[in-house]
């Protein structure tokens, strides 16, 4: 352990990782607000700390299986001429549901929820938003295991990188779920941005592969714009306020 802590290139994949988890758990964050958003009130801080709770277990002990997590990559069918492996078939299934949720989340935002719905959400209890949560969580962590298995070389800068980006996102969590709240615009951004991700786990299940950066550089230009619109709403009604 010692050993570890006095090589550079070890801290230099520790921190690189530490930026990558925490980059790739941006949308896990997102999703988690948004389903925890379904809950009352006092049920939501509980339901994001069980859901990040859980994405740290899950990916620690996926870590602790990287000969398990390695065999899924191998095919294990042709369908089409084209190999499929239980990974391909975990993202395709993840990407499904990602796209469902944020589909129906967009159409409820748009044109309100029908009286079914509301019934729906009223027997919606707390531990079906969480086992939902859970359910991406696996996907998300599959993703963030591969790529912290692709950097790091050892196990125990894995575990100490992702337990790391899980707990700045638990610190993050509430502030997002918050602003995410308070600004419906944002909510819609969230949402879109969640069905680019959903497509993109759906491709990599294909094995089409969209690079993350191209996802993260369209999202962070879409919030900048949002920021000015938001800035610009404000300052009108400062402006309005004393006319008023």
């Amino acid at each position: 352990m010692l050993e570890l802590l006095a090589d550079p290139a070890v801290w230099a994949s520790f921190l690189t990782l530490v930026v990558l988890e925490i980059v790739l758990g941006v949308d896990n964050v997102i999703f988690i607000s948004i389903a925890a958003a379904r809950l009352p009130e006092d049920q939501r801080a509980r339901a994001r700390m069980l859901g990040l709770t859980g994405a740290l277990v899950m990916r620690i002990l996926l870590l602790l299986s990287i000969a398990w997590i390695m065999g899924l990559s191998a095919p294990i069918m042709t369908v089409l001429g084209q190999e499929v492996s239980w990974r391909d078939i975990i993202l395709i299934a993840g990407g499904l549901f990602l796209l469902y949720k944020a589909a129906t989340e967009i159409f409820e935002e748009v044109e309100g929820p029908h009286e079914g719905a509301v019934a729906s959400a009223a027997r919606a209890g707390f531990f079906i938003v969480v086992s939902q949560i859970m359910l991406l969580d696996l996907v998300f962590s599959l993703d963030s295991v591969i790529t912290a298995v692709g950097i790091a070389d050892h196990i125990e800068v894995m575990i100490a990188a992702v337990s790391i980006a899980i707990l700045v996102m638990m610190v993050a969590a509430k502030p997002i779920a918050a602003f995410v709240e308070a600004h419906p615009s944002t909510k819609m951004l969230a949402l879109a941005f969640l069905v680019m991700v959903g497509m993109a786990l759906v491709a990599d299940g294909f094995q089409v592969h969209i690079e993350r950066g191209f996802i993260y550089a369209a999202m962070v230009f879409a919030g900048a714009v949002e920021a000015l619109n938001l800035w610009r709403a404000k300052r009108r009604a400062q402006a309005d306020g004393p006319a008023a």
